[in-house]
């Protein structure tokens, strides 16, 4: 039995925005999480995080707003099950601005941690193609916006998931490298750092794994199946993000060693060594925090 009119692409559509909106509640508590604990980080990265939350929510919005909109106000009108309108078209650029802007921040982390210009400008190339082919895929669906021949524009969609899936397994690979290279033989800071590892893997891997898939999907079947996997494409990626972020120490009552721009103020500084001072083992503690801060988001970083 053949697929319907609305089971070409609606199918597929509605799992994948049920999968979406999971992932979105996921992400909703993670970033309040963040908010809530890193409260020293400094205000670009803070923006970051506000922007990438602000397009991910926008992602859910749009999907439900073009899913009420065909299934609910045109029901029973088959033209309006064959073909997109422009509130779809947005949601291929928006998982490109997103991929991109989590991509260049673990760039970013990379030329820290390894003083690799090539390898920065390779991960750069990368998450510039993509955001490119999603501005590209945007412009294709207001031009042909029939999901049947979707396929004339396969080039720039193709082009745009490799990008994105070959970026985030090198992003994953050089991180994880570097980070093992940056033990310290403290056991608190070791075993922080072996958390940001395994997060970054698990996170990293998933993210590429699940763009793979996506990419192998639309290569292998004509229908719209591939949809259920590229709906939540953009929570996979900041939720990447959110869990390197949140993997940190949290601020508390005495140490800040959590600043993502090397941003503290002098008294909290004389306080803590103050402490110190007057206790070795807390001293320990602190100079092992204080590790973990310089390898993973190093000091003296001038945005």
């Amino acid at each position: 039995m053949g697929l319907t009119v609305a089971g070409i692409s609606f199918g597929p559509l509605l799992v994948g925005f049920v999968l979406n909106t999971i992932l979105y509640g996921a992400l909703v508590t993670s970033v309040l999480l963040y908010f809530s604990s890193f409260k020293s980080d400094g205000a670009w990265i803070r923006l970051l995080v506000t922007t990438i939350w602000l397009l991910s929510t926008a992602n859910v919005i749009l999907e439900f707003v073009f899913l009420y909109d065909t299934l609910i106000i045109h029901f029973g009108d088959e033209d309006a099950l064959s073909r997109a309108n422009w509130v779809f078209s947005l949601l291929p650029c928006i998982t490109g601005t997103v991929s991109t802007l989590v991509q260049l921040f673990f760039a970013w982390r990379i030329r820290i941690l390894t003083s690799s210009v090539w390898l920065v400008g390779i991960i750069v190339f990368l998450a510039s193609a993509a955001f490119l082919c999603g501005i590209g895929t945007t412009i294709a669906i207001n031009m042909v916006p029939v999901f049947t021949q979707f396929h004339r524009f396969e080039v720039v969609f193709v082009i745009g998931l490799a990008s994105s899936a070959v970026d985030n397994l090198l992003i994953t690979g050089l991180l994880v490298r570097s980070l093992r290279e940056h033990k310290t033989g403290f056991m608190d800071t070791d075993h922080i750092i072996k958390k940001i590892i395994r997060v970054t893997l698990q996170t990293g891997l998933l993210t590429a794994i699940w763009t793979l898939v996506d990419l192998a999907v639309y290569i292998a079947l004509t229908d719209g199946m591939h949809l259920i996997f590229n709906q939540s494409l953009a929570q996979f990626y900041t939720i990447s993000l959110m869990s390197t972020l949140i993997a940190r120490p949290r601020d508390n009552s005495y140490t800040d060693f959590t600043v993502v721009n090397g941003e503290q103020s002098e008294r909290r500084v004389r306080h803590i060594l103050s402490l110190g001072l007057r206790c070795p083992s807390f001293f320990q503690r602190s100079t092992a925090n204080q590790e973990i801060r310089m390898i993973v988001f190093p000091l003296n970083i001038e945005m």
